[in-house]
């Protein structure tokens, strides 16, 4: 096997390099004051105002209820999204039942409907149910995803074959126990993947909170405009924010990215 040459490692360290960059050049703003951004040769390593911003960041806006809100809404979309998705998922690969493929053709058709065309609609049901600026309003309707389905459908029919799926019909299994215990191991990697994914997308949501939900009960990322809404924006208040709100998601990112990568090596190991 031949090893990686000199542009493979430089490549792949550019790409590390221009991804992290982002994320330490906001901690850098966030760690002094405004002015820094006026200097000719802006400073290159942290300073030490990054807590007392930080500070300030909880002092301007309810930050810790907004952070609880999305650490709720993000949790709860992401675990409803995983289930719905690869029991559907599931289902539309390995079962064969009447309308079956126009179901599943009109739900990834749904996918080319821009989000907003719905959100007048979505606004008004919320309203009949009373839900508007609450929690529920928001996470309801992002219980599962048409992308959450198609993507575990497309990975379980090669994941699963039909083979193991009639060995534990026949050894008594309902479909059930065949979900719980034969896809569910089988499709981990991806599930992960889709877990990571749809918990950014919804920690990063800004426009459905803000039309939805009370100004006193938002989200992160409606608490982190609200730091930038004044005539004069203060860059090292609002990265100090930003940078906080990114902890959680790469706090996800380590623990589901470890599920992904043990999940693709014990499925090399048995192959």
């Amino acid at each position: 096997m031949r090893r990686a040459g000199f542009w493979a490692y430089g490549l792949l360290t550019a790409f590390v390099l221009g991804s992290v960059f982002p994320f330490y050049w906001s901690y850098l703003v966030a760690s002094r004051d405004s002015g820094m951004l006026t200097d000719r040769v802006p400073p290159l390593l942290p300073g030490g105002n990054f807590w007392a911003n930080a500070a300030r960041v909880f002092d301007s806006v309810e930050f810790v209820k907004a952070l609880t809100n999305s650490v709720i809404v993000a949790g709860t979309v992401t675990l409803t999204t995983v289930f719905f998705s690869t029991l559907a998922g599931f289902a539309f690969a390995k079962l064969r039942f009447r309308g079956r493929d126009p179901l599943f053709l009109f739900i990834v058709a749904t996918l080319a409907v821009p989000t907003q065309l719905g959100i007048v609609p979505l606004y008004m049901a919320m309203a009949d149910f009373g839900w508007i600026g609450g929690l529920w309003a928001v996470m309801v309707p992002n219980l599962v995803t048409a992308l959450g389905v198609f993507w575990m459908r497309q990975y379980t029919l090669e994941a699963v074959p039909y083979e193991l799926v009639e060995a534990a019909r026949m050894d008594g299994c309902s479909m059930i126990r065949v979900y719980w215990h034969v896809c569910l191991p089988a499709v981990r990697p991806a599930a992960a993947f889709l877990g990571m994914f749809t918990f950014m997308t919804s920690w990063n949501d800004f426009l459905w909170p803000l039309v939805v939900l009370d100004a006193g009960n938002p989200t992160v990322q409606v608490a982190l405009e609200k730091l930038q809404s004044g005539y004069y924006i203060d860059y090292s208040l609002v990265l100090a924010g930003t940078t906080l709100a990114t902890i959680p998601i790469v706090i996800v990112f380590v623990l589901l990215g470890r599920q992904i990568v043990a999940g693709i090596m014990q499925g090399a190991v048995k192959g």
